[in-house]
């Protein structure tokens, strides 16, 4: 039986006075419906609300759901909830009218109120932390900013994002810096197969490792705060890719021993498509040069990462409804139903006939995204099966070592749409 109950929710919401009834009649339905609903939720432990169709149904319609498809693919880029894309659509009309004094001379007084924002959610001080467009613009600007000099050396995995690896090779070819790789075995279970596979590759001669939080191609976990602290014993710093992470699970940035970061916040913030941030520690700042020259790109003052030219503010701007969408859901609200969403049709599956998962179902080593393999099925027929027989969208992965198909729910998806899921593997499974 559903701990949230719809019914009785209409029964006490028809017993609400004609006042408070007024009083809140300028909130779109959708807002009031979960504001109650998180109401009646507020004493029951995160776990058990996540299994709790009925509550997760007022958070769908926060959102607005492709009526034709099923997206299981929020990990690429997760849509944001209509109170963000309004704010959006309200902050780029504002500019328009006016663009060059409403941009610059208005909205740009809200960066500082963001900053501190970010910071709050990020646990750390607000002057570590600059607003970017992605997490590639933010890793680029510490992979490209570390001083570093030829035969210096840099722990990276094979499994690190693309962007992040093409950015360390370029570096490596025009500096004479020396990549040393991790290529690791997923998934995994074992914490010190994970943190080892980082701490066995330093020498006398590392100066940085490069750890990804999450890893993208099947939601691996690692255990970044054990490789940075036995990094910064030898004195090596650690530069964390948070873009899957990031408001993914409930976490500080200080927590990860970390220090640098980047992220994206149109992942698992559901902010809008062109947000992203940077933490660098304070008394790193100094030493970092930005990507884009600043006035003193050798100064402590964190705005220096900051200076893209002209971009669209009114984006910037709607990430502290994102912020603000987050923090009235809960941070460890989200995280267990990311993790129970997975886990659901993991479980349902696990045991079919030409069926492999590729990803942990247990909580530490994996959350939201979860990857499965048919067979010995090429990815990109499955996705496309999937697509043009149930109208399910997933993405493909074939990526060192890593093959299957992504998956990846949001706190919008249904498990009635996770059961579609279900049944068309078991189907296509069956055939193979």
């Amino acid at each position: 039986m559903p701990l949230f109950n719809r019914r009785s929710f209409v029964h006490k919401l028809s017993a609400l006075s004609v006042a408070g009834l007024l009083s809140a009649f300028h909130k779109p339905s959708w807002q009031q419906d979960l504001e109650h609903a998180l109401q009646e939720a507020e004493t029951l432990p995160p776990d058990q609300l996540a299994t709790d169709e009925d509550f997760w149904y007022y958070v769908r319609q926060c959102y607005t759901p492709s009526s034709t498809y099923i997206n299981f693919n929020n990990g690429g880029i997760a849509p944001s909830p209509k109170v963000v894309v309004e704010a959006m659509k309200r902050h780029h009309d504002f500019c328009n009218e006016i663009p060059s004094y409403n941009m610059w001379r208005v909205l740009d007084q809200g960066r500082e109120p963001l900053r501190s924002n970010l910071a709050l959610l990020a646990g750390c001080d607000a002057e570590e932390i600059a607003i970017q467009r992605n997490a590639t613009e933010a890793l680029e600007a510490i992979i490209f900013g570390l001083p570093l000099r030829r035969g210096d050396e840099v722990v990276l995995s094979k499994q690190d994002y693309p962007n992040m690896i093409n950015a360390w090779k370029q570096r490596e070819q025009r500096e004479g810096i020396k990549l040393v790789w991790v290529n690791l075995q997923l998934p995994s279970e074992d914490e010190e197969y994970l943190a080892n596979a980082y701490i066995n590759a330093f020498t006398a001669k590392t100066k940085v490792v490069h750890v990804t939080h999450v890893i993208n191609w099947n939601g691996q976990i690692l255990p970044v705060r054990r490789i940075a602290d036995a990094a910064h014993a030898k004195g090596i710093e650690v530069v964390v890719d948070g873009a899957h992470s990031f408001a993914h699970f409930t976490y500080t940035i200080p927590q990860l021993g970390a220090d640098y970061f980047g992220t994206s916040l149109h992942k698992w913030l559901s902010a809008c498509i062109g947000s992203g941030m940077l933490y660098v520690k304070k008394e790193k700042i100094r030493k970092l040069w930005p990507l884009f020259a600043a006035a003193d790109g050798a100064g402590s003052d964190i705005r220096k990462f900051e200076n893209q030219g002209t971009r669209p503010f009114f984006i910037e701007q709607a990430i502290g409804k994102a912020i603000e969408f987050y923090d009235m859901i809960g941070g460890k609200r989200k995280e267990e139903r990311l993790l129970y969403l997975k886990n659901y049709w993991m479980q349902a599956v696990k045991d079919v006939r030409n069926i492999r998962l590729g990803t942990s179902m247990k909580p530490g080593f994996g959350c939201g995204i979860g990857l499965v393999q048919i067979g010995d099925k090429d990815p990109v027929a499955v996705e496309q099966f999937l697509l043009s027989t149930y109208k399910i969208h997933v993405t493909s992965i074939d990526h060192e070592g890593i093959r299957g198909n992504r998956i990846t729910p949001n706190v919008y998806t249904t498990t009635k749409e996770l059961d579609v899921l279900i049944d068309a593997l078991t189907k296509y499974a069956s055939k193979v």
